[in-house]
């Protein structure tokens, strides 16, 4: 018979746990012990393996038991740190994805396999599936967007719609203006395609700084932004300076490229506008992805490009033909019905609440001189320490002991950011991941001083 693995938890405060350990050992000897709970293989249920244990001395308030795989959530905070190294080395516990709608999403390739042509093996249309057009344009009107699916064209993810407007509007040897810090692989592509790049003063709360950029306007060809939640500072740009700076660059007629992959992972009350909705003579190419919200392997992004629609459809025609038909049907299906909003209501809880518990810890556990960025959505941590750290040095040794991180250097092409680090808090929290947040505290004070 198949065997369920049980998670059993129980209060610290109780007495007598020899005996209850030797209970749960009676029912099958494969029992783990962890401190305040331990896992058993069983072929019983989570409510026989409970009623077995509760009898007599022992009261539900003091023990729980459920499926490792379904009910986990719950107890998430409270796991011993023996337990997560177990799990960790013998169970696949990854990056956050909300596994369930993961799953539905991953259904949904059946239905699309069934529903399209040739069962999704022919070419799609080159401007993309017309239902997930419409569902993106849908999504648009919360910030008052007013796309629709004519203004949309699909990607295989951001990357590759941020390579289509930069091959439509910038040619070999052209200068583009980005933030900086800035997402490193943004230096990588224009590096590739022979574009002089000229970094500008970032803000971590407020973004570019407008006025370095209006200094620099006869110098550029284009403009790349990431104006929500900025990888990998965290910062946002207020509405007024997104006017601000679309309305200068309408001035000279310079197109702004802006990566909006970040914008939904909002933790305040409403997702913050992207720099298109100040767009009046169609310059902003907006640029999105499921894959930080969703499933990155899918490869489903999109690009409202404004006047440059028609160059951008010749451009996918000539370098993809067209995007995965499955994979782009499946993800309109999934974004039918609210099923992606209540997906992303989850997702920017869970990472709000990571957020904090990630500066709680740094505060913790780092020097006191440490300086982090209150973020107010998506899912990096800017981290600036003290001037004498060398964060690439930090980077070798904590991968000594299987941390990693991203040294600022990484994000800039001049010699800055040296002290500067960028952590992710996408990973569920646990007590693992706290400690080993503990360990490069204890890194940086033990080797730095």
């Amino acid at each position: 018979m198949n065997k369920n693995v049980i998670l059993i938890v129980f209060d610290d405060n109780i007495d007598n746990q020899k005996l209850l350990q030797d209970r749960i050992r009676a029912i099958d000897d494969s029992y783990i012990c962890f401190d305040n709970c331990g896992i058993i293989s069983t072929i019983l249920s989570p409510k026989e393996v409970y009623l077995r244990l509760s009898r007599d001395e022992f009261s539900e308030a003091h023990i729980a038991c459920f499926i490792l795989d379904l009910g986990f959530e719950r107890y998430w905070g409270m796991m011993p740190t023996s337990l997560w190294r177990y799990l960790e080395q013998n169970m696949s516990f990854g990056n956050y994805s909300c596994e369930e709608e993961v799953n539905k999403l991953n259904k949904e390739l059946i239905r699309a396999m069934q529903a399209l042509p040739g069962n999704g093996t022919r070419y799609d249309e080159t401007q993309g599936n017309m239902r997930l057009r419409k569902s993106i344009a849908r999504f648009t009107y919360s910030w008052k967007g007013n796309l629709t699916e004519d203004d949309i064209v699909t990607t295989a993810g951001v990357t590759n719609a941020v390579a289509l407007a930069l091959s439509v509007i910038t040619k070999v040897g052209d200068t583009i203006a980005v933030e900086s810090p800035v997402y490193f692989g943004m230096l990588q592509l224009a590096n590739s395609m022979g574009l002089r790049i000229l970094e500008l003063p970032t803000n971590p709360v407020t973004g570019i700084d407008p006025d370095a950029l209006k200094k620099v306007l006869p110098q550029i060809k284009a403009c790349l932004l990431i104006s929500n939640f900025n990888n990998p500072l965290g910062s946002c740009m207020p509405d007024e300076h997104k006017r601000v700076v679309v309305d200068m660059l309408a001035g000279y007629d310079i197109p702004l490229i802006e990566d909006d992959l970040y914008g939904d992972l909002f933790f305040g009350n409403s997702r913050p506008k992207p720099c298109k909705a100040f767009d009046k003579k169609g310059l902003v190419l907006w640029c999105g992805a499921v894959s930080k919200t969703l499933a990155p392997g899918y490869r489903v992004g999109w690009i409202a490009p404004g006047k440059f629609k028609h160059a951008i459809i010749c451009q996918k025609n000539i370098h993809l033909i067209s995007t995965p038909a499955l994979n782009q049907e499946a993800v309109a299906n999934f974004m039918e019905n609210d099923r992606y909003e209540n997906h992303l209501r989850k997702l920017r809880q869970e990472l709000y609440a990571n957020s904090i518990h990630f500066a709680h810890s740094i505060m913790d556990y780092f020097p006191e001189n440490t300086k982090i960025v209150t973020p107010q959505g998506g899912f990096m941590l800017w981290v600036e320490l003290d001037k004498q750290i060398d964060t690439t040095e930090l980077y070798y040794r904590a991968m000594q002991r299987k941390i990693s991180i991203a040294p600022g250097r990484m994000f800039t092409l001049q010699e800055q950011y040296t002290n500067c680090m960028r952590l992710s808090y996408g990973q569920r929290w646990t007590p693992l991941l706290e400690e080993r947040l503990k360990q490069l505290g204890d890194i940086i004070k033990n080797h730095f001083n």
